[in-house]
């Protein structure tokens, strides 16, 4: 009887648990009014840093392959060479250790196998239906941030000083739900194994959650969200294949009818976003024309240090000597209990065009190519793993859509506010999947070193 517990036990206790507690603290609420900041997911952030580091002097291993220490640690070659020119710089130094290292790294080698990926997918999953609640509920009770003038956008705990942390949360789930109900592929022949049946449950309840998160995506009005979502998950469908790809679709097709026209939830503001996106170019509204100007302002700076940037933390210095007079002072924000304030612009809005800015070509090649060989690599597992029929595919088709929902928004957002570390969370599964594991056909039970 005993050992009928122990191997509950021993699944449970996976050393992924301090990652989990991480996305789990992303569920409390902003502190409101704050200026940004460490918060308690930060904190928590460093513990899994930490814990890794003692599991590996426990174990005694080899931490990292060859090819997986040049991949993640390429970009401390910019983050250093721009931290060194720039007066006041650690924050931002440590800031981006944080993100696009110590913290991916760490993911990496704390997963065990594919069911510790299932379980952080998962817990992003239930997270993004926690927050995704809470902003549906602030659209429909007409208390979320202020949008066109009506208390309706949805923001979940972040707030309106994190207008993007809900949509982007929402976007995550939403991103590893479809993996995890694309993902496991179908019997071949012969009769279902005892455990099929669980999985396939499984795949039932992530497309649920991924219909039902569609929702509060549409009413975080982020237009930059429903974009990075909608490459990511189209790409995602059709490396699962084409044939899923064609019944999702219908299937996705007919909840966003019923929904908008038969419900007529938000239709004609989401129609008026909609609008706007192709609207851009021709007739920007104002957002999209600060947009415009602080972009200008982060190439005026790469002009000036080609080469090493302007240094790190360095774009609100030198934003009003490179930015044209288009750009307005701030961006207006209210709403979801917070009073009204003048949000200044002190970032490009753009990943790529921040790191050209404040740490030029050398630190945009070393933080890119990491991002390219991620997604080379993983591409490459999971053209594999599909053709293999691998159980594992889930799993390649989660971790590769995050990196491409990433890679996609990065063009025209950037880091900032409580949800980034999640950003390292998923950055560290799609480096998992890339860098980890010998091959796509692992067992389940395997280690990935």
């Amino acid at each position: 009887m005993s050992h009928a517990y122990a191997l509950p036990a021993a699944r449970v206790l996976t050393p992924v648990l301090p990652v989990v507690a991480v996305i789990a603290l992303l569920a409390l609420p902003a502190a409101s009014g704050g200026e940004g900041g460490a918060t308690a997911a930060d904190a928590a952030s460093g513990a899994v840093v930490l814990c890794c580091a003692v599991r590996l002097l426990y174990h005694r291993r080899r931490p990292l392959s060859p090819t997986a220490a040049v991949v993640l640690a390429l970009p401390v070659v910019g983050i250093a060479v721009a931290a060194a020119g720039a007066e006041g710089a650690v924050a931002g130094f440590v800031r981006y250790l944080q993100i696009f290292v110590l913290v991916p790294a760490a993911v990496l080698l704390l997963v065990r196998g594919r069911r510790d990926v299932r379980l952080l997918a998962w817990s992003v999953v239930a997270l993004a239906v926690w927050q995704g609640a809470i902003g549906v509920h602030q659209y429909a009770t007409g208390t979320g941030a202020s949008y066109m003038g009506r208390e309706i956008r949805a923001v979940g705990t972040f707030g309106p000083g994190d207008i993007m942390g809900m949509a982007t949360v929402v976007s995550f789930g939403l991103v590893c739900a479809v993996g995890l109900a694309l993902g496991s592929a179908p019997v071949r022949r012969g009769h279902l194994p005892a455990r099929a049946e669980p999985r396939t449950w499984g795949r039932v309840w992530a497309l649920v959650c991924a219909l039902l998160l569609v929702v509060p995506l549409a009413v975080s009005f982020s237009r930059g969200a429903w974009i990075a979502t909608a490459l990511a998950c189209t790409a995602q469908l059709v490396l699962a294949g084409l044939r899923r790809a064609v019944g999702v679709g219908v299937v996705v097709a007919a909840v966003a009818v019923l929904l908008v026209g038969g419900f007529g939830v938000g239709s004609a503001l989401l129609h008026e976003r909609l609008s706007s996106i192709g609207q851009a170019a021709d007739a920007p509204d104002q957002s999209v024309s600060d947009r415009y100007a602080l972009w200008a302002a982060a190439v005026g700076m790469w002009r000036e240090r080609p080469l090493t940037g302007i240094g790190l933390k360095g774009f609100p210095e030198h934003r009003d000597g490179h930015a044209p007079l288009a750009l307005s002072s701030g961006s207006d924000t209210e709403g979801a209990g917070a009073a009204y304030r003048k949000q200044p612009l002190l970032s490009p809005h753009s990943m790529y065009l921040l790191v050209l800015g404040e740490q030029g070509l050398i630190g945009l090649l070393t933080l890119a190519g990491s991002w390219l060989a991620l997604l080379m690599l993983g591409l490459r597992r999971l053209v594999r793993a599909r053709r293999a029929r691998d159980p594992g595919l889930d799993c390649a088709l989660v971790a590769w859509g995050l990196l491409v929902w990433h890679l996609v928004n990065f063009a025209y957002a950037d880091i900032g506010g409580p949800s980034t570390v999640l950003t390292a969370v998923c950055l560290g599964l799609s480096a998992w999947w890339a860098l980890a594991s010998p091959g796509p056909n692992l067992p389940e039970e395997a280690a990935t070193r």
